[in-house]
Protein backbone atom coordinates (compact mmCIF):
# COMPACT_ATOMS: atom_id res chain seq x y z
CA UNK A 1 0.00 0.00 0.00
CA UNK A 2 1.11 3.56 -0.67
CA UNK A 3 2.71 4.89 2.56
CA UNK A 4 0.63 8.09 2.56
CA UNK A 5 -2.60 6.14 2.15
CA UNK A 6 -1.47 3.76 4.91
CA UNK A 7 -0.73 6.71 7.21
CA UNK A 8 -4.10 8.37 6.57
CA UNK A 9 -6.04 5.14 6.94
CA UNK A 10 -4.42 4.29 10.29
CA UNK A 11 -4.74 7.69 11.99
CA UNK A 12 -6.94 7.45 15.07
CA UNK A 13 -7.78 9.77 17.90
CA UNK A 14 -6.61 8.62 21.32
CA UNK A 15 -8.39 10.08 24.37
CA UNK A 16 -6.27 12.84 25.90
CA UNK A 17 -6.00 11.10 29.29
CA UNK A 18 -4.45 8.09 27.53
CA UNK A 19 -1.56 10.12 26.09
CA UNK A 20 1.64 9.95 28.14
CA UNK A 21 5.26 11.01 28.04
CA UNK A 22 7.27 11.34 26.03
CA UNK A 23 5.79 14.16 24.06
CA UNK A 24 7.50 15.67 21.04
CA UNK A 25 10.85 17.36 21.53
CA UNK A 26 11.38 20.93 20.29
CA UNK A 27 12.53 19.95 16.78
CA UNK A 28 9.68 17.47 16.31
CA UNK A 29 7.17 20.02 17.57
CA UNK A 30 8.51 22.57 15.10
CA UNK A 31 8.04 20.03 12.31
CA UNK A 32 4.48 19.32 13.47
CA UNK A 33 3.56 23.01 13.60
CA UNK A 34 5.15 23.64 10.20
CA UNK A 35 3.07 20.83 8.70
CA UNK A 36 -0.05 22.07 10.52
CA UNK A 37 0.41 25.50 8.94
CA UNK A 38 0.54 24.07 5.39
CA UNK A 39 -3.18 24.35 4.73
CA UNK A 40 -5.36 26.14 2.19
CA UNK A 41 -5.40 29.80 3.13
CA UNK A 42 -7.19 31.99 0.59
CA UNK A 43 -5.33 35.32 0.20
CA UNK A 44 -2.62 34.16 2.64
CA UNK A 45 -4.42 35.70 5.61
CA UNK A 46 -3.10 33.20 8.19
CA UNK A 47 -6.40 33.30 10.11
CA UNK A 48 -5.05 31.13 12.93
CA UNK A 49 -2.20 30.88 15.40
CA UNK A 50 -0.90 28.50 18.07
CA UNK A 51 -0.71 28.69 21.87
CA UNK A 52 1.45 25.93 23.38
CA UNK A 53 0.68 24.51 26.80
CA UNK A 54 3.79 22.61 27.91
CA UNK A 55 5.38 21.59 31.19
CA UNK A 56 4.21 23.51 34.26
CA UNK A 57 2.22 25.93 32.09
CA UNK A 58 -0.36 23.16 31.59
CA UNK A 59 -1.11 23.10 35.31
CA UNK A 60 -1.11 26.91 35.63
CA UNK A 61 -3.67 27.18 32.81
CA UNK A 62 -5.84 24.57 34.50
CA UNK A 63 -5.64 26.42 37.81
CA UNK A 64 -6.86 29.62 36.11
CA UNK A 65 -9.84 27.74 34.67
CA UNK A 66 -10.57 26.14 38.05
CA UNK A 67 -10.52 29.59 39.69
CA UNK A 68 -12.96 30.89 37.07
CA UNK A 69 -15.31 27.95 37.63
CA UNK A 70 -15.13 28.41 41.42
CA UNK A 71 -15.77 32.16 41.16
CA UNK A 72 -18.87 31.55 39.06
CA UNK A 73 -20.22 28.79 41.30
CA UNK A 74 -18.86 28.69 44.86
CA UNK A 75 -20.77 25.44 45.47
CA UNK A 76 -18.85 23.53 42.80
CA UNK A 77 -17.28 20.34 44.17
CA UNK A 78 -13.60 19.50 44.47
CA UNK A 79 -13.87 16.82 41.75
CA UNK A 80 -14.85 19.40 39.15
CA UNK A 81 -12.11 21.78 40.27
CA UNK A 82 -9.54 18.97 40.06
CA UNK A 83 -10.80 18.16 36.56
CA UNK A 84 -10.25 21.77 35.52
CA UNK A 85 -6.78 21.86 37.08
CA UNK A 86 -5.79 18.80 35.03
CA UNK A 87 -7.53 19.87 31.81
CA UNK A 88 -4.32 20.84 29.96
CA UNK A 89 -2.09 18.32 31.75
CA UNK A 90 -3.81 15.18 30.47
CA UNK A 91 -1.17 14.84 27.74
CA UNK A 92 2.45 16.02 27.58
CA UNK A 93 1.51 18.78 25.14
CA UNK A 94 -1.64 20.71 24.36
CA UNK A 95 -1.64 22.95 21.29
CA UNK A 96 -4.45 25.48 21.20
CA UNK A 97 -5.27 26.32 17.59
CA UNK A 98 -6.72 29.81 17.67
CA UNK A 99 -9.03 30.91 14.88
CA UNK A 100 -9.25 34.60 14.07
CA UNK A 101 -11.25 36.22 11.31
CA UNK A 102 -9.38 38.71 9.17
CA UNK A 103 -11.65 41.20 7.42
CA UNK A 104 -11.21 40.75 3.69
CA UNK A 105 -13.43 41.70 0.74
CA UNK A 106 -13.02 38.33 -1.06
CA UNK A 107 -12.48 35.81 1.75
CA UNK A 108 -15.57 35.05 3.81
CA UNK A 109 -15.29 34.18 7.50
CA UNK A 110 -16.39 30.59 6.94
CA UNK A 111 -13.41 29.94 4.64
CA UNK A 112 -11.09 31.21 7.34
CA UNK A 113 -12.73 28.98 9.95
CA UNK A 114 -12.34 25.98 7.63
CA UNK A 115 -8.65 26.86 7.25
CA UNK A 116 -8.23 26.76 11.04
CA UNK A 117 -10.00 23.39 11.11
CA UNK A 118 -7.59 22.12 8.47
CA UNK A 119 -4.72 23.25 10.73
CA UNK A 120 -6.15 21.08 13.53
CA UNK A 121 -6.42 18.04 11.26
CA UNK A 122 -2.95 18.53 9.78
CA UNK A 123 -1.51 18.74 13.29
CA UNK A 124 -3.11 15.42 14.24
CA UNK A 125 -1.87 13.78 11.05
CA UNK A 126 1.64 15.16 11.61
CA UNK A 127 1.64 13.81 15.17
CA UNK A 128 0.64 10.37 13.87
CA UNK A 129 3.27 10.46 11.11
CA UNK A 130 5.95 11.27 13.69
CA UNK A 131 5.04 8.40 16.02
CA UNK A 132 2.72 10.19 18.44
CA UNK A 133 -1.02 10.26 18.87
CA UNK A 134 -3.38 13.20 19.24
CA UNK A 135 -6.88 14.10 20.37
CA UNK A 136 -8.69 17.13 18.96
CA UNK A 137 -11.07 18.60 21.53
CA UNK A 138 -12.83 21.94 21.97
CA UNK A 139 -14.45 21.74 25.41
CA UNK A 140 -16.44 24.38 27.29
CA UNK A 141 -13.83 27.11 27.23
CA UNK A 142 -14.03 27.26 23.43
CA UNK A 143 -17.33 29.11 23.69
CA UNK A 144 -16.63 31.09 26.85
CA UNK A 145 -15.22 34.59 26.28
CA UNK A 146 -13.86 34.97 29.82
CA UNK A 147 -12.11 31.59 29.74
CA UNK A 148 -10.62 32.32 26.32
CA UNK A 149 -9.30 35.66 27.60
CA UNK A 150 -7.68 33.86 30.56
CA UNK A 151 -5.92 31.59 28.07
CA UNK A 152 -4.53 34.51 26.06
CA UNK A 153 -7.07 34.91 23.26
CA UNK A 154 -8.13 38.31 21.99
CA UNK A 155 -11.84 39.24 21.80
CA UNK A 156 -11.88 38.56 18.03
CA UNK A 157 -10.44 35.06 18.43
CA UNK A 158 -11.88 31.65 19.27
CA UNK A 159 -10.57 28.16 19.89
CA UNK A 160 -10.70 25.94 16.81
CA UNK A 161 -9.20 23.06 18.72
CA UNK A 162 -7.21 21.92 21.71
CA UNK A 163 -4.90 19.31 20.24
CA UNK A 164 -3.53 17.04 22.96
CA UNK A 165 -0.37 15.22 21.83
CA UNK A 166 1.65 12.44 23.43
CA UNK A 167 2.58 8.79 23.31
CA UNK A 168 -0.47 6.51 23.35
CA UNK A 169 -0.78 4.18 26.34
CA UNK A 170 -3.21 1.96 24.40
CA UNK A 171 -3.38 0.65 20.87
CA UNK A 172 -5.80 2.98 19.10
CA UNK A 173 -8.98 1.24 18.05
CA UNK A 174 -11.17 2.13 15.14
CA UNK A 175 -14.76 3.26 15.42
CA UNK A 176 -17.57 2.64 12.99
CA UNK A 177 -17.21 4.86 9.94
CA UNK A 178 -19.99 6.03 7.62
CA UNK A 179 -21.02 3.72 4.80
CA UNK A 180 -20.09 5.55 1.61
CA UNK A 181 -23.34 4.54 -0.09
CA UNK A 182 -25.18 6.48 2.64
CA UNK A 183 -23.23 9.71 2.19
CA UNK A 184 -22.26 9.85 -1.50
CA UNK A 185 -24.52 10.99 -4.29
CA UNK A 186 -23.89 12.03 -7.85
CA UNK A 187 -25.25 15.17 -9.40
CA UNK A 188 -27.71 15.61 -10.97
CA UNK A 189 -29.79 13.78 -8.41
Amino acid sequence: MNPTIELLSTRRSVPAHLLAEPGPDAATLETMLTIAARVPDHAKLVPWRFILFEGAARQRAGEKLAALVAARDPSVGPERLDEEKRRFARAPLCVCVVSRIVEHPRVPAWEQILSAGAVCLNLGIAAHALGFAACWLTEWMSTDAEAMALLGLAPNETIAGLIHIGTPTIAPSDRPRPVLADIVSRWPG
